[in-house]
């Protein structure tokens, strides 16, 4: 256990308590479940709320994984990869690739934790594409009582086993399905106007689309096609190629970034936006991301679009990608295919909130699902109905955690609002 002062990666959230624990086995890990009162997991500190963190006053136990073995175990002849809880997507990608494999799609940071990344739902882009916790297999947890559990697909409960905010245990490792390597070329196009944007096309256009606007005006001001190269090739007469290697963040390095200019590489130094030996993004911001119905896209934007004047002064870049439709029951891309709306705004929350509240009222018609790890203030009410599974997630909770252990403030909040637990 170590003591200080923990703060998120943004440093918008100081968690509850001074101590942080970091157990050296399984079996110490267990312990430590097994006598604490509460338990909730710090991955890399990349969300933007409460999620990770213990009630004030409660005497939880905040606990890291990376002092556990970070393990990858690559079975090349099933074309699976068991990972660790506490390992990162760019760890985990490098010894994918040196084995010849490949995960079909990253986040755009792979700063990120494997573990944290699929608990809270976090995505990549493309039409065909799912969501990072499609690719799970098998999860691993160490339950209330430090036994454990494993759950594979198939199982009863597993698809409220992989997407589950930590409300269920600890996961300890994670079997993901992988493919064969690819690699891919990103091509950068600049100024897309929203009048008259064929939005099944643009997003049609490449394996994984991006496009970033400040919101100063209708348009885009950058898209991102990341190509496979053993696809068709991409084809984007909407806007013009960008001239020099591009940060969506204006005023940002482009080195930041992973290679573009049409220059091919391997899946993993093009598929996430950013280099893993950078500062991803801008570090001081806050962020929101809102998922909803792909076929209102266009009415989507064009209910943002309306809102420039209250958006533009707080925000550094939003990000519009598409998600395809998963089966995990608290996915915000749960039975749908997904359109996603990312705001990186300001490090201001007496500014950015009454926005971000603004932005969900105009996103209301359009059933959105926010991501569980950034910013929002939607009802829990609101929420509840947007999940159809919500109810087996609850009961499949109860049954794992009948004292709610892993519930914090956040999580009772947002899942059991008028509700015991």
């Amino acid at each position: 256990m170590t003591s200080g002062t923990w703060t998120n990666w943004a440093g918008n959230i100081t968690f509850s308590t001074g101590e942080l624990h970091r157990p050296r086995s399984l079996d110490e890990l267990r312990d430590l479940i097994a006598g604490s009162r509460q338990v909730r997991v710090l991955g890399t500190g990349h969300s933007f709320n409460r999620i990770a963190d213990v009630d004030p006053g409660s005497g939880g136990a905040l606990v890291s994984l990376a002092g556990l073995e970070p393990s990858v175990d690559v079975d090349t002849a099933a074309r699976t990869v068991r990972v660790a809880g506490g390992v990162r997507y760019a760890e985990l990608a490098r010894h994918l690739h040196a084995q010849g494999l490949a995960l079909p799609n990253m986040a755009s940071l792979p700063h990120i934790s494997v573990a944290g990344s699929v608990a809270t739902g976090t995505h990549g882009s493309g039409n065909g594409n799912q969501p990072l916790s499609s690719a799970v297999r098998a999860v691993e947890l160490i339950t209330a009582d430090g036994s454990r559990l494993t759950l594979r697909r198939g199982d009863e409960g597993f698809d409220g086993a992989v997407v589950a905010l930590g409300a269920l245990g600890v996961v300890t490792a994670l079997t993901l399905d992988v493919e064969p390597a690819f690699e891919v070329c990103q091509h950068v196009y600049v100024e897309l106007p929203l009048a008259g944007l064929d939005f099944e096309a643009v997003s049609a256009a490449a394996y994984s689309v991006s496009l970033f606007t400040d919101w100063r005006g209708p348009r885009f001001t950058q898209v991102w096609l990341k190509r496979r190269a053993d696809g068709p090739p991409a084809d984007f007469p909407w806007a013009r190629p960008a001239t020099a290697p591009a940060h969506p963040v204006p005023g940002m390095p482009a080195v930041n970034c992973t290679r573009q200019q049409g220059i091919p590489g391997p899946w993993h130094e093009r598929l996430p936006h950013f280099r893993p030996a950078f500062t991803p993004s801008s570090g001081a911001e806050l962020q929101s991301e809102y998922l909803l119905p792909r076929r209102d896209a266009l009415a989507a934007l064009h209910a943002l679009d309306s809102l420039r004047a209250s958006i533009a002064p707080v925000l550094q870049v939003c990000e519009v990608r598409t998600v395809a439709a998963d089966a995990q029951w608290l996915s915000p891309a749960y039975g749908r295919d997904t359109v996603a709306f990312h705001f990186t705004w300001v490090p201001d929350p007496a500014a950015v909130l009454p926005v971000v509240a603004l932005v969900e009222d105009h996103l209301a018609p359009f059933d959105p699902r926010p991501h569980w790890g950034k910013v929002f203030t939607l009802p829990p009410t609101e929420l509840h109905a947007r999940y159809p599974r919500h109810a087996d997630f609850t009961a499949l909770a109860e049954k794992l955690d009948p004292t709610g252990k892993f519930h914090n403030a956040f999580v009772r909040d947002v899942l059991w609002a008028g509700q015991a637990g």
